[in-house]
């Protein structure tokens, strides 16, 4: 029998790995959470009429496009508004059950889910990252990135919207709290006084 020590170890290192998952939870929440009004008040103006939104959200947009030199946001190619169909229909409506799911924690049906949709954001944003680096954008009507700090600039922008959906990724695929295997516990967020070394290893000794 293992010391009274160790298994102390083993319980604070399962509190700290819960800690931890929780916190990544809470990082999706907010992600899904906040992208709600951007999909709704921002990218949303590329499809719908201009008298839709007030003339505050259309120069917030504006000063965007203007300021960062992203004219796909004021003048979309039609390849760029297929992306935007695709986040009204299918991704909007996901970032409210994954917002819930992962306020909630330890949603264990919103794996799959969560897996298509960080693979769909990875499709897409490889043709617009590509664009903005190769592209010979116009200075006419909407000035896009001329200079390599520009596109770089630009290219940071759509870039930090892949490392969320990445990290998303890893933890469906990777976190045990989320392991489909229906030998594991069904509880994503265990007590951990039922595990402990000694418990590991009679396990494997079983085996």
């Amino acid at each position: 029998m293992l010391p009274p020590r160790v298994n102390l170890v083993s319980m604070a290192l399962i509190k700290i790995k819960m800690m931890f998952l929780r916190v990544l939870e809470l990082i999706f929440f907010f992600y899904f959470a906040s992208h709600i009004p951007i999909t709704l008040f921002i990218d949303l103006q590329a499809l719908l009429p201009g008298y839709v939104y007030p003339q505050l959200l259309k120069d917030l947009l504006r000063w965007y496009a203007e300021e960062f030199k992203d004219p796909m946001v004021l003048d979309p190619p039609e390849w760029f508004k297929s992306f935007i169909v695709c986040e009204a229909v299918v991704q909007l409506p996901f970032y409210l059950i994954a917002a819930h799911a992962f306020r909630k924690g330890g949603c264990r049906w919103i794996r799959t889910p969560a897996i298509v949709y960080s693979t769909h954001i990875a499709t897409t944003l490889v043709p617009i990252l590509t664009h903005i680096v190769f592209y010979q954008f116009p200075l006419k009507p909407h000035p896009g990135p001329q200079t390599v700090l520009e596109r770089w600039l630009l290219v940071s922008i759509y870039a930090s919207y892949l490392l969320v959906p990445v990290l998303l990724l890893l933890t469906m695929l990777f976190s045990s709290s989320y392991n489909p295997n229906p030998n594991s516990n069904p509880n994503p967020y265990p007590d951990s006084s039922s595990f402990s070394i000694t418990h590991i290893f009679t396990k494997a000794k079983k085996k």
